[in-house]
């Protein structure tokens, strides 16, 4: 039947069929998101494989969280103070700091810090056991792979990139407090109280907030591509790939939400 569409309506067909393929994909993703999150909240329960993600996803993060954290925070401290100085501002660079730390940069970085690391890592790791056949073998053993392999590493990011991002936050103000009486003559104690006088309890707790979404993104991205991925070494690779890219995405896209949700109820 497809022969018989005249060819200036070829470019409508591809339209229609890259809408309904999207359309397909989304309903597979959110079936699969709903059933890690039933999974996540239904016995039995795996605490020590939660125990053992928390340690690979948040633990070993650490380091790439903090370095990033610490050189945001001084490049931060450096521009805002350029800025500033057009408008005899300077002295709001402590305020801006904290404030773009806690809010977005602590919790956004962070979360694509692990998007990098863990979302791949995940789908690196569910996806050859999904071409190996070994999640074929977790059924023949009467095992859920949604409460065996996904629920834990979806509890072990929600659990742990909050935490990451408040020591990422603390980190991040250091960086700039660092660049700030070392580079550009601040008073450090006048530096620390007037980070401390500015920022309030609302903006760390969107921050952390974010950070707990995020890192369900990043768990179920990870997860999703990998239960997913086929065709052997390549399909893992390509799995890996869409599972950065999409988590990514949807930080961005999350974080849009959040921010704009925040700002209307006055967090």
């Amino acid at each position: 039947m497809s022969s018989d569409i005249p060819v200036f309506l070829k470019p409508l067909q591809w339209v229609g069929a890259a809408v309904l393929g999207l359309l397909e994909e989304t309903g597979r993703l959110a079936a699969f998101i709903g059933r890690v999150k039933l999974a996540a909240i239904s016995m039995p329960i795996y605490f020590g494989e939660i125990v053992r993600q928390c340690i690979r996803i948040g633990y070993f993060s650490l380091p790439v969280v903090g370095l990033t954290a610490i050189f945001t925070g001084a490049a931060l401290a450096l521009n805002i103070y350029v800025g500033g100085s057009r408008f005899n501002a300077e002295q709001f660079v402590p305020n801006i700091v904290v404030l773009g730390i806690t809010r977005e940069l602590g919790p956004v970085l962070a979360a694509l810090m692990l998007a990098g690391r863990v979302s791949a890592g995940i789908a690196a790791e569910i996806g050859t056991m999904k071409v190996t056949e070994q999640i074929d073998a977790l059924h023949t053993l009467s095992t859920n792979p949604f409460r065996y392999l996904y629920a834990p590493r979806f509890w072990a990011a929600v659990l742990t990139l909050p935490i990451l991002v408040f020591i990422a936050d603390i980190i991040g103000v250091y960086g700039g407090y660092l660049v700030a009486t070392g580079t550009l003559d601040f008073n450090g104690n006048l530096y620390i109280k007037n980070t401390l006088d500015y920022v309030t309890g609302g903006d760390i707790a969107g921050g952390l907030i974010k950070a707990a979404v995020f890192g369900a993104v990043v768990a179920l991205m990870g997860c999703y591509h990998g239960a997913n991925s086929k065709g052997g070494a390549s399909g893992v690779g390509r799995a890996a790939t869409l599972a950065v890219v999409s988590s990514a995405v949807l930080i961005f896209f999350s974080n849009f939400l959040l921010t704009t949700l925040f700002t209307r109820i006055g967090l």
